[in-house]
């Protein structure tokens, strides 16, 4: 595949900031080069980028939930922080974007549009205050929580502590439609996806989730979910992570990955992404890798550069360009167009 025919990819979650952190002590040197596989230590890179056709990035800005109140707090701004640095280090490379048209801008000049996603509620400490001032930090959209319930709303994992989310869950939600800043429900239980789609009066996403009906992980989007999610007007951004998308390869793990992995491929995710097809619609599908933030990917997408072999699997099993071009950044530059109004609001 020619770079004239590449899809182009504006992918939902990465993780590199916060490999970064963990691997690199923030260090933003080098990330214009590609290092023999064998011994890089991430799974994103320009060249990997742009070997992708990934024109836009949602850089996640991840804090465990160990950092607790302001440590939590001055982790998010560490993160962001690393990812101005990164654009500003490679300006031939990355543009800084925080709307469609800045999206658009990126597109036009050959620019990777950079823009931030906060993975998690508890990273705001129950603040409004602070979620704006991630809004006004450039953050376009928030996970409601991340693997544990935050003081409002619940995660996939754990406690189950309001059986969605409580009153200062829809206030949240309120606010960040009010500030444009999309409602992002990956990580969160099937009941405050629910709430959330009863709350949210703008197209929400998932950043990086599956389809539950072919792995019933509790991180993934049942099918009523995401038929609700087409009424909706928003995108699943269907993730690569193995135990995620092959139940098999979530046995092995969760019974302590003794032995040799089951295979997951190309082929599983494009499972999955037909399926999201299927319930939501071809308007409603989107992409969310999470490279660097799970240790495995498929074979075949073992890094940003494989999202091509994602497109090839699926047209060899009939899709249509102009279906891929949807799948691959139209739908979810839609989402973020709708939300874009307020956002402007909000700064002017």
């Amino acid at each position: 595949m020619t770079q004239h025919d590449l899809i182009p990819v504006i992918d939902g979650h990465n993780d590199l900031a916060w490999a970064c952190r963990d691997k690199r002590e923030y260090s933003v040197a080098g990330l214009d080069s590609e290092p023999d596989s064998a011994l890089s230590l991430l799974q994103t890179d320009i060249p990997k980028l742009r070997r992708g056709g990934v024109q836009g990035q949602f850089w996640s800005v991840w804090v465990h939930t160990d950092l607790e109140g302001a440590d939590s707090v001055q982790a998010t701004l560490e993160q962001i922080d690393f990812v101005h640095r990164m654009v500003e280090a490679y300006p031939g490379d990355l543009q800084w974007a925080v709307t469609a048209t800045d999206v658009d801008r990126a597109q036009e000049t050959g620019h990777v549009a950079s823009l931030l996603g906060v993975e998690g509620g508890n990273q705001m400490n129950n603040s409004l205050a602070v979620l704006r001032e991630f809004a006004r930090a450039g953050v376009r959209y928030m996970t409601l929580t991340w693997n544990s319930s935050t003081e409002w709303a619940d995660a996939a994992v754990g406690e189950v502590l309001y059986d969605g989310i409580n009153d200062r869950g829809r206030e949240v939600i309120a606010e960040m439609n009010r500030i444009g800043m999309i409602v992002d429900l990956s990580h969160v239980s099937a009941a405050t996806m629910s709430d959330a789609l009863d709350a949210s009066v703008l197209p929400l996403i998932f950043s990086h989730s599956s389809c539950f009906a072919l792995n019933p992980h509790p991180r993934n989007a049942p099918d009523e979910i995401l038929a609700r999610l087409a009424q909706n007007g928003g995108v699943q951004m269907i993730t690569f992570v193995p135990s995620f998308i092959s139940a098999d390869f979530r046995s092995w793990q969760d019974a302590g990955s003794n032995g040799e992995a089951p295979i997951v491929t190309v082929s599983h995710v494009a499972d999955h992404v037909e399926h999201a097809r299927r319930v939501a619609g071809i308007d409603h599908i989107g992409i969310g890798g999470d490279f660097d933030g799970s240790p495995e990917m498929p074979l075949g997408l073992e890094t940003v550069a494989d999202y091509p072999n994602l497109f090839a699997e699926l047209a060899s099993r009939g899709w249509q360009r102009e279906d891929l071009l949807k799948l691959g950044y139209q739908n979810v530059l839609r989402v973020l167009r709708a939300n874009d109004a307020n956002y402007r609001r909000f700064l002017a």
